[in-house]
């Protein structure tokens, strides 16, 4: 397949870039993600595949998790564009639109579908997802 669109802000070659970075040894699906500050800081992150099937880990949420160990719980989240290698579709999981969502949930989440990207925001693709203020 011919490599993917990629946006014209260089986000995606840092997402592109984690993705070539992925440990996916199992299913061969390499996948990159990029989540960037209202700062216009850019946190990478890549897919880590585990035997164990369960403690695998998305390339979003390591993105996400990257910010947040560098930037710390406030960090402001705007933006989390997603990659793959081979250029298949690549909607975020529901977990990993859970986790965008409890830090950023009007974030944009830009994303390939059939050979083009996609933009939604959290809260679109995650209706009713659980927020802090559920916690009882």
């Amino acid at each position: 397949m011919a490599e993917p669109d990629r946006p014209d802000d260089g986000v995606g070659g840092a997402a592109w870039r984690a993705a070539q970075r992925a440990y996916a040894p199992y299913s061969r699906f390499r996948v990159g993600a990029a989540a960037v500050t209202r700062a216009g800081t850019v946190f990478t992150g890549c897919n880590v595949e585990n035997a164990s099937y369960s403690a695998t880990l998305c390339a979003e949420r390591n993105a996400v998790a990257a910010a947040v160990a560098a930037e710390g719980a406030s960090l402001d989240l705007v933006r989390v564009v997603v990659v793959t290698l081979d250029g298949e579709s690549c909607a975020p999981c529901g977990t990993c639109r859970q986790v965008v969502t409890e830090f950023a949930p009007d974030a944009t989440l830009r994303y390939l579908r059939e050979g083009r990207f996609v933009e939604r925001s959290a809260a679109d693709l995650l209706p009713d997802g659980f927020e802090p203020g559920d916690l009882r």
